[in-house]
């Protein structure tokens, strides 16, 4: 009898303790009992988008507690890869620079959500070609939360004056070059320039990546050519702000854009709050301003254009991976999707319901959602390594074709050769 109690009194004691140990697996989650998670983040205390996404996720998921690990902007992948490398308990993280990506998944701290996309059902279609960038020796080890992408803008004011159709949202690159001749007129301050292309390498060479078949990493640019004989073409024809003056007068693509005299300007959505910003101040001397889809390569289907993406993974050293995933999964779906565009960020997961609240706040131009509705976004920067390096070395290229200081075959044979070098190839 002693040695049955003693017994029954040792298995009490050994499952009281593995209940408090969780089973010997991680912290349950909604469907158990409470647990807390903490997420890294940045710029928490000015954002207007962390209250409402926490709010909402709460609501949804009332046994789960979300801290927000606070880091500065500037400071934040540093800060992130020192606290994973020291073993930090974070369980979940927005990537700020998703290129950096394949480093935090080659040392192994990026948890597999394959199976967790499958038990859920999660259809990565839905990211507009921004989820398969994740898949990594085919796990899949974070998700698309948001992105901006490059659109057209264009001034109303201008085609109207010239009696020139606004801008459609399925025009060639060819196309867009004989609308900008067409809204092109006067000299001096009364200058009107059909087209404009910021100083940025990418105003040029993301044409080229376009088609999502090229990348910038490449070791041949052949694919860029077409490109930059329209630009220089354009410059020299009057088309385009010179590069030189953009260059030596310090001119920014918002004010460049904003004073006027700017007819058509690819550029990122994220300027779009700040032309209905600038607008509602009275800072602006543009009025009545449109948005297209961005101009596509011959062959390429309208709708494909080119971006970047902000990314949340899972820590895989955190022990409350199920927790971590829904709100992974609530923080890339479509209640993350609205909670962004409430406040002028661009989902990933961008379709007609999600875009409809950045569509419909006061100041945007008619017409917006349909210009928003793309159905690729190829990334302007792969998931490579050293593709800072090389994305270096093009901007140095880049300015010299657009000065004049090298021919266009010239730069892309420069570009080839440096490239290789610095791949190694």
């Amino acid at each position: 009898m002693n040695l049955k109690r003693t017994i029954l009194a040792f298995l009490l004691i050994a499952v009281t303790a593995f209940a408090f140990a969780g089973g010997g697996k991680e912290q349950s989650s909604a469907s158990g009992g409470p647990v807390s998670i903490k997420v890294a983040a940045w710029d928490v205390g000015t954002s207007n988008f962390y209250p409402p996404l926490l709010e909402e996720f709460k609501k949804a998921y009332p046994n789960i507690d979300v801290e927000l690990l606070d880091n500065p902007s500037a400071d934040y992948t540093q800060k992130l890869t020192i606290m994973l490398n020291g073993g930090s308990d974070v369980d979940a993280f927005w990537i700020k620079d998703g290129d950096t990506t394949p480093g935090l998944a080659g040392r192994g701290q990026l948890a597999d959500l394959t199976a967790y996309i499958q038990k859920d059902g999660i259809n990565l279609s839905d990211y507009n070609g921004l989820a398969e960038r994740f898949n990594m020796n085919g796990k899949t080890v974070a998700l698309p939360a948001r992105t901006d992408y490059y659109v057209l803008f264009y001034n109303k004011d201008i085609f109207d004056k010239a009696g020139v159709p606004y801008p459609s949202n399925d025009m060639t690159w060819t196309e867009w070059e004989q609308l900008a001749g067409r809204v092109t007129s006067g000299s001096g301050t009364n200058k009107v320039y059909g087209g404009f292309f910021h100083t940025w390498n990418a105003c040029v060479q993301n044409w080229g990546v376009q088609d999502g078949k090229n990348s910038i990493m490449a070791t041949d640019y052949s694919f860029f050519k077409p490109y930059y004989d329209m630009a220089v073409r354009m410059q020299k024809a009057g088309q385009l702000w010179d590069y030189g003056a953009l260059r030596s007068g310090g001119i920014a693509y918002g004010s460049a854009f904003l004073q006027g005299n700017v007819a058509m300007m690819p550029m990122g959505t994220w300027f779009i709050a700040t032309i209905v910003d600038r607008i509602s101040k009275g800072e602006a001397n543009i009025k009545n301003w449109g948005v297209a889809t961005l101009p596509h390569p011959q062959g390429v289907q309208a709708g494909w254009t080119v971006g970047s993406v902000t990314p949340i993974a899972i820590n895989q050293a955190s022990k409350k991976k199920d927790a971590a995933w829904e709100f992974v999964k609530f923080a890339t779906g479509d209640a993350g999707a609205k909670l962004y565009a409430a406040v002028f960020n661009f989902p990933a997961r961008a379709n007609s319901q999600t875009l409809a609240a950045i569509a419909n706040q006061p100041g945007m131009p008619q017409g917006i959602m349909d210009a928003l509705l793309v159905k690729n976004i190829s990334l302007d920067r792969p998931y490579q390594d050293k593709v800072a390096e090389v994305n270096q070395m093009l901007g140095e290229e880049h300015s010299l074709i657009m000065l004049g200081e090298v021919t266009v075959d010239q730069g892309l044979a420069n570009m080839a050769k440096r490239s290789k070098e610095i791949q190694g190839k």
